[in-house]
């Protein structure tokens, strides 16, 4: 894919980031109700998107892509559907990494494409537990640099 350009994201850009995480989410985690992730939509446009340092990619001007940071802690990270496989996540991941020493994640263990990935991008797993709104295992991630 040709040249990806990431930016800091703009209170006007969630509503379109929400759009994306709803999307890519519906796909990533098929094992959880999709009525859950629309119930949330609002709430990651209006709550946790203000509340986290967003970074979008785009692609000819095509917003495609977002990371989400609190602090050390990557809160989200989803790629537009159509733009997945194409080394946008990668390309958000690695653009966390050069501005942190140190990167956490929690990663549902049902979705082991996404375990890997992080794997492959120097993440290791530190811990299991229980994403208690959703009743579903997870990991722990941990990358430092």
């Amino acid at each position: 894919m040709s040249l990806i350009n990431i930016r800091k994201a703009d209170i006007e850009d969630f509503n379109i980031l929400s759009e994306i995480w709803l999307e890519a989410s519906l796909i990533a985690h098929h094992f959880i109700p999709e009525t859950y992730w629309k119930a949330h939509k609002l709430k990651m446009q209006h709550v946790y998107l203000p509340m986290s340092e967003v970074y979008l990619a785009e692609h000819n001007q095509q917003i495609c892509g977002f990371i989400a940071l609190l602090d050390t802690q990557i809160a989200a990270i989803f790629v537009s559907p159509q733009y997945q496989e194409k080394g946008i996540g990668t390309g958000l991941i690695q653009y966390a990494q050069a501005i942190r020493t140190e990167l956490k994640l929690n990663v549902y263990q049902e979705n082991p494409k996404s375990v890997q990935f992080y794997k492959t991008l120097g993440f290791e797993i530190l811990e299991e537990g229980i994403d208690l709104e959703t009743n579903s295992k997870e990991f722990l991630m941990h990358w430092i640099k």
